[in-house]
Formats: C-alpha cells, structure tokens, sequence
C-alpha cells in the first residue's frame, strides 16, 4: 500500500469509529464493515468492562469518538504534509509497540505512525486492555484486508524487533530502557496535566472543564489532576460547574477509591473540601488520585509561568485560557504527540540509518 491508501484507510476507520461513538445503528456497507463486523465490535464495545471495570461504555464511544476526531481527514492531510519522505519508497522496519492499559484504546496513536510509516508493528497490549485494540485491528483489517500483514499482536514475547516505542509506568520505563537499550527507541513514563484557571473563567467554561478532571475517571494522562487557581478564586464555583458529574460516584470503583482517600486524610486531619463524589486538597504535588483534584494558589502569572516550565517535562498537557482549551484535553490532534516526542519523525529516522 502506497501513503495515500494508507491514508484513505484511517480515514476511512475514523468515519467506522464515529458510528460507534454516536452508538448509531450499521448503516450499511458504506462503512466499510458488514453488519456481521459491525456487531463484532459492538459487541466488543459493550463487554469491554467485564474485563475492565474502569472501561465503561460510555468511556469507550468516547474513546472511539476521540479516534474519529483524530482521523478527520483535513487534520491527517495538514499534518502528514509536514512530512515529505512519508512519500519516499523505504524498507519496512519492524517496531514493537508496547500499549499501556489505562484508558480505552491509548495505544492507537503509536499505532497510526508505524503504520503510516510504511513499517510493520509488533503489537504488545496491556492486561487491562479488555480486547478493545484486537478489536480494532478486526475493523481495520476488514476495511484493508492487506493492512493485517503489517500487523501482528502477540500476548508473550515481542520478539526480534529493529526499534520499539513503550508506554509504561516510571518503574517499567527503567525496565524498558534496560531490555531495549540496543534498539532505537521511545520510552514513556508517568505524566499528568494541569489546568491554569485565572479567575475570568465563565460558567460555561468551567462546566467544560469537568470534562478534563472526570473524562476516564481521570486515569488518562490528559486528565487532569491538578489545578492552579488565583488566591481569591472561589473553590465554590468549581463544585457548582462539577455537578452535572455527580452520578460518577455510582461507579463502584471510583467510589472505593473516594470513599478511601477521604478516610486516609480524615485521619491524617489533612485540610480537604468534598461535595460526595470529587475531593479538593490544596497540594503542592502533580498527580491525585483517583476521586480527588490538588488545587494550589498562586499570586504571581510570571511566577507560575516559570514553574510551569520547570516542571514541562512531568506534564502532557496544560488547559487554560491561551491553552488547550477547557473541554478539549482528551481530543489530541494528529500531530499532538505525546511527551512531545514526535513519533513520525522518529519512525522515519529508522530508514535514514540515524539510530543505526
């Protein structure tokens, strides 16, 4: 497959995946899949959290959604025009992706690259995964069947790979800089986001922004966990935009994990505010946990500037105004890389020889 069959493939997953994310009805073959295919990954869509209790079905139509946001084809063809030797004729390379497990279908984006890149991926899924990339690839390959030769997933050892990107926590990161240090590749650890809120927010947007701390129960690294507020802010205004989110506490495993962490700091008679599903604590670490948003004070803009750039490298992403909008953290355009690392231009090097 050239680049351009290549392209039309994804952008034809992305229209399949936008059926899924409305739960819309098989539309017909237009989309690329028979009905039989079609109610295969329904299926997989609705059981995903028999093997996941944290994969709702909710959480992966969004998550389905997210793939078709990315996959809109303005958006792939802006981004894929940044590089040229996309077009150039290159000897397939075979790279491991190694996905986490913390939200639905984290590791696509790896996925997309390999393959645009013309290489072959060795596909490594997490145990929490709940089936949802085999899934996928079943869609994908019925859209291209000649795509599935690029592709292999494996369950045990990855095998005899040239290059491997893994995403992981900091302790599995040292592990795969051990095991893969002959090898090029992109090794992620542990982040998190922040939001910067300057007192001029309106209603609207704060509501948008629960969408950023709920979304995925706030496992996903574009969650986020902690949020900078001016010294006066009114942390009322927060619980009130939050509110539309109370029922997220039915969930049985979000609600442990609140119903735990609240304990722990009453006990501690650390200085919490509730409103019986989200926790505020005024911390100055990045990453709460599960049920809990850190917030902290800040007088000076310039001040928090600087802090914000030290601490760059611990953060994916960072909402506010003259930032990723509120609302819109857990739709990443194609060419919003994680870590900042950019896995196109690092899957072209392979051919150049530069890691060789």
């Amino acid at each position: 497959m050239d680049l351009q069959q290549r392209l039309a493939t994804f952008i034809q997953l992305g229209s399949t995946l936008s059926i899924f994310g409305a739960k819309a009805q098989w539309p017909g073959h237009s989309c690329g899949l028979t009905e039989q295919e079609f109610d295969a990954f329904e299926h997989a869509v609705q059981q995903a959290r028999s093997y996941n209790g944290w994969f709702t079905e909710a959480n992966v139509r969004f998550a389905a959604s997210g793939i078709a946001h990315l996959l809109e084809p303005g958006a792939m063809e802006q981004w894929l025009s940044r590089y040229p030797a996309l077009n150039v004729a290159r000897t397939p390379r075979k790279v491991g992706v190694i996905m986490a497990g913390n939200i639905p279908f984290v590791g696509f984006h790896d996925l997309l690259c390999v393959l645009l890149a013309g290489h072959h991926a060795v596909v490594k899924t997490s145990s929490e995964d709940a089936g949802l990339t085999v899934a996928l690839l079943k869609i994908l390959s019925c859209i291209a069947p000649e795509m599935s030769n690029s592709v292999r997933v494996t369950n045990g050892k990855i095998g005899e790979i040239d290059a491997v990107i893994a995403t992981g926590s900091d302790n599995t990161a040292r592990y795969f800089e051990h095991y893969f240090g002959r090898i090029p590749r992109i090794v992620r650890k542990n982040r998190t986001s922040v939001a910067v809120l300057d007192g001029s927010e309106t209603d609207l947007e704060l509501a948008a922004f629960g969408e950023d701390v709920f979304r995925y129960f706030g496992l996903g690294c574009r969650n986020v966990g902690k949020v900078f507020i001016p010294q006066h802010f009114d942390l009322d205004r927060l619980f009130g935009a939050f509110f539309p989110w109370k029922d997220i506490v039915n969930h049985n495993k979000y609600a442990n994990n609140y119903d735990y962490n609240k304990a722990v700091w009453l006990l501690d008679r650390a200085p919490i505010i509730e409103n019986g599903f989200l926790i505020l604590k005024e911390e100055p670490a990045l990453n709460s946990p599960v049920a809990a948003l850190y917030y902290e004070r800040y007088a000076d803009a310039s001040a928090l500037k600087g802090r914000l750039d030290e601490l760059d490298s611990k953060l994916q992403c960072v909402v506010g105004h003259d930032r990723i909008p509120f609302g819109s953290g857990q739709f990443p355009g194609p060419g919003d890389y994680a870590d900042n690392v950019d896995t196109l231009e690092f899957l072209l090097a392979l051919d150049q020889g530069v890691y060789s």
